[in-house]
């Protein structure tokens, strides 16, 4: 590259000075927006660990006096058990993905030394594994004479006796042993065993995504007032029987009323809502930041070839080939372009260090920095290419007629 090439570009120092900022700050902006949409996605298709195609939960609230917990439950139980096509039902405090639910705080040690670890627990039944769709690692899941009445006034400081954790959990307590029959303990220092091990499943995810996977089962019938029940289908049979399911609950007991039958796809599409949006946001937002940029190559191509069609003419005139316009033009913005890059690749690493530090993000990956190099360097050719081409087609007379 030679003085010729650059002194063009110099002519138009302020306008080529902004050109710059805008690839640079497009650069930027296309890394780790699409690095940050990628890392959104892949939260949002990563296996949650249950059935959850196949699932739907139904709401079941008392509200006179004469509601009986114990009848109303069993009675519920066995029809839900026993209609075609459900596989498993199982009463819970908290539906799947529904930012709801219980947390407790366990230690490994009766003493309580070190920072608590918060588990987002499921009350269910015998059936709660199954009804989930959770896969069983190691030991067993709860038997039916586990199962403990639910949570009143003389029992609350009871602990359960034994429980089952995922994965994310075992990993976190006793790192690289095996849990079945280790001990954790609650506030007060009771114990419960542990008797099952799960692969990581996705909880209530009462504070949001992060640690969501910190799920434990405990033996115990919900609450009083509010049960949700649970049910598992056969596959494809959801939907079929849903309206059944509702329609008999509503109607088989006059004491409790059922407020709403839904499927856990819509918890889950609500839990996963906020990075839908973002990452459709990002999309948007990196498309009208590249699409400046490229208006910006392509101003500076347009207004630098009106500017000196006398040029082009005169050089036509002294034997240039159109091939050497259209070259020189080319040339002139991939100039431009790289110094964007160079600058862009500068702030796309200082932004990705900041992100990171700042939303506990994975660190960019440099494949991301390296596609979008090349993503602007085709764009900025693409968008000089129609200015580029016009100022070959300048003809000598032409630009004679200009003198």
């Amino acid at each position: 590259m030679d003085l010729t090439t650059l002194r063009p570009i110099l002519r138009n120092l302020t306008g080529t000075v902004l050109v710059i900022l805008q690839v640079a700050i497009a650069l930027a902006v296309l890394v780790n927006a699409t690095w940050i949409v990628a890392q959104r996605v892949r939260v949002m298709s990563a296996p949650t660990g249950m059935d959850d195609a196949n699932m739907l939960a139904a709401l079941s609230v008392s509200f006179t006096p004469r509601f009986n917990y114990d009848a109303s439950l069993n009675a519920d139980l066995m029809y839900l058990r026993g209609l075609k096509g459900v596989v498993a039902a199982t009463p819970v405090d908290a539906a799947p993905f529904s930012h709801g639910g219980a947390t407790t705080d366990v230690w490994t040690n009766p003493n309580q030394k070190g920072p608590p670890y918060s588990l987002n627990t499921f009350s269910s039944d015998e059936q709660g594994l199954k009804a989930f769709g959770a896969h069983l690692i190691a030991g067993r899941a709860f038997r039916a004479e586990e199962v403990l009445p639910p949570v009143t006034e003389a029992n609350l400081t009871e602990f359960v006796p034994s429980i089952i954790v995922t994965q994310a959990v075992a990993e976190a307590l006793f790192p690289g042993q095996n849990v079945v029959g280790k001990q954790i303990f609650d506030s007060v220092g009771k114990p419960a065993t542990i008797i099952g091990l799960i692969a990581n499943l996705i909880g209530t995810a009462p504070q949001g995504l992060h640690g969501a996977d910190q799920v434990a089962f405990i033996p115990r019938l919900p609450a009083l007032h509010g049960v949700i029940y649970l049910v598992r289908t056969e596959p494809g049979r959801r939907d079929e029987l849903l309206p059944i399911i509702e329609a008999h609950l509503a109607g088989s007991n006059p004491d409790r009323v059922i407020k709403w039958v839904r499927t856990i796809d819509r918890y889950k599409k609500r839990l996963y809502l906020s990075d839908h949006n973002m990452a459709i946001f990002l999309v948007v937002v990196t498309a009208l930041v590249l699409a400046a940029a490229a208006l910006g190559l392509f101003g500076l191509s347009a207004f630098s070839v009106s500017s000196r069609t006398r040029q082009i003419g005169t050089l036509r005139a002294l034997g240039a080939r159109r091939f050497d316009i259209l070259r020189q033009f080319m040339v002139e913005s991939a100039v431009v372009t790289t110094a964007g890059i160079a600058l862009g690749c500068v702030i796309s690493l200082a932004v990705g260090n900041w992100l990171s530090l700042a939303y506990r993000l994975p660190r960019l990956n440099l494949f991301y920095l390296v596609g979008g190099m090349l993503a602007l360097w085709t764009i900025g050719l693409l968008a000089v290419w129609h200015p580029a081409r016009r100022a070959s087609l300048v003809a000598p007379s032409v630009a004679t007629r200009t003198v």
